[in-house]
């Protein structure tokens, strides 16, 4: 059975969480705060934490920060901060999705189905595939109906990042690191420049992107 835990210090929210994830077969663990989140997923690993920010005893980034330290389980944040600072804070931290408060139940346990369906092992060979091309992680190669895509080493390293992460949000800061290096960190001109360049390349209409898609302000996320 899939478990999942669940940290927010409101009792009304948790309870209906709780109820919704069981009424699922899901098994729920709840905290209403930081410590005993990390205790609890340190005792019994979840499959998934949903975590709020805004705990009694610390910032629920910290906790998302004490997770990463030793384990890869999807972390949605769910949280009343609505600022770009407070998602990409989250994010950068490790968190896998943000939803911000209030929120529609529906919603909600579509991204844990998401996030789940994310972090299940994948026994088929590293090839991505998405309406109209196929990317090949382990040769390096990149087919768009059929025929070979040419790419410039750059735009493969940030395509790459990207498809190694379905339908998880990537982080600008994280992509520029990664691609560039940390000194570049700053420079979201160059995201803007090889995004268009790969969505002239990959989309069938790169003006309304559907797999390789812009949060403003925050990051981009691969969808198949």
């Amino acid at each position: 059975m899939t478990r999942i835990l669940v940290v927010d210090d409101d009792p009304t929210l948790l309870r209906a969480l709780a109820i919704n994830l069981r009424a699922r077969h899901i098994d729920v663990e709840t905290a209403a705060d930081g410590a005993s989140a990390l205790r609890r997923a340190a005792s019994t690993v979840p499959d998934l934490v949903i975590l709020d920010l805004g705990l009694p005893d610390m910032d629920g980034v910290e906790v998302v920060a004490g997770l990463r330290g030793w384990t890869a389980v999807p972390i949605i944040v769910l949280s009343a901060r609505d600022t770009q600072s407070a998602k990409v804070d989250a994010l950068d931290a490790g968190a896998d999705d943000y939803v911000t408060k209030p929120f529609g139940m529906d919603e909600l346990l579509a991204r844990v189905r998401a996030a789940l369906r994310r972090a299940a092992p994948d026994p088929e060979e590293p090839v991505v595939h998405a309406a109209g091309f196929t990317v090949d992680l382990a040769a390096r190669r990149v087919l768009r109906d059929g025929a070979a895509v040419r790419l410039t080493p750059t735009e493969w390293h940030v395509l790459e990042l990207l498809v190694r992460n379905p339908g998880k949000l990537v982080t600008q800061a994280q992509l520029l690191r990664e691609v560039w290096g940390p000194a570049y960190e700053d420079q979201t001109n160059y995201l803007r420049v090889y995004l268009a360049q790969l969505r002239r390349k990959l989309e069938r209409d790169p003006a309304r992107p559907v797999h390789l898609v812009t949060e403003p302000g925050i990051g981009y996320r691969f969808e198949r």
